[in-house]
């Protein structure tokens, strides 16, 4: 196994960070402890607190990365080229889609991640939520600019936000089993798209 001195810091961090994730799958966030992911890594406790400053900006960092994966995707959709409203409805029905995936694909670990973002604090969420609220903003900006939607104003990103938070919320995803509700999610945006059109 390399050591810390063949890797960079974002290596290490990295390491860290994907043992810590392991050890949330096996035994959740309540007995995810600093000393068992040096463990796991053959370190010292006082090596990942170099990396880490505390079991708290773990978590936050471990939640970031998770709530990343998710955006990625949603980011490369907001940035294409193409109609405005064929892009909202993508990036919606793709925002539902993930979210069942990772409820029924591993609830378990969906919900240990829950819960530690909850641990980790309002940081990783808000900053998840303010990069979504973004990537609807230049979706709704270009509508704008096409002439589709004048209607789009200043609180229009967080207003079509809230309008689909019940497709994407954690709670309701989990609460759901996961089903599908593409069909209404597509009503729903088709309601948005009439409502932004109409000024």
């Amino acid at each position: 196994m390399p050591t810390d001195a063949d890797q960079t810091s974002e290596d290490v961090r990295s390491r860290i960070l994907d043992a810590a994730e392991a050890l949330l799958r096996r035994h959740g966030p309540d007995k995810l402890a600093v000393t068992d992911v040096a463990r796991a890594l053959s370190m010292s406790h006082a090596n990942v607190y170099r990396y880490f400053g505390s079991k708290t900006d773990l978590f936050q960092q471990l939640v970031r990365r998770w709530l990343g994966r998710l955006e990625a995707p949603l980011a490369a959709i907001a940035a294409e080229d193409g109609p405005a409203a064929d892009r909202l409805t993508r990036w919606a029905l793709t925002l539902h889609r993930q979210k069942r995936e990772k409820v029924s694909a591993d609830p378990e670990m969906f919900a240990a991640f829950d819960k530690a973002a909850d641990r980790a604090g309002g940081g990783p969420v808000e900053a998840h939520l303010d990069a979504l609220r973004d990537q609807l903003r230049i979706i709704l900006e270009d509508g704008a600019a096409e002439g589709r939607w004048p209607g789009v104003g200043p609180t229009s990103a967080q207003d079509v936000f809230t309008a689909l938070s019940p497709f994407s919320h954690p709670a309701v995803v989990l609460a759901d089993g996961a089903a599908d509700r593409s069909e209404q999610l597509r009503r729903v945006v088709r309601l948005l798209d009439a409502g932004l059109a109409a000024g």
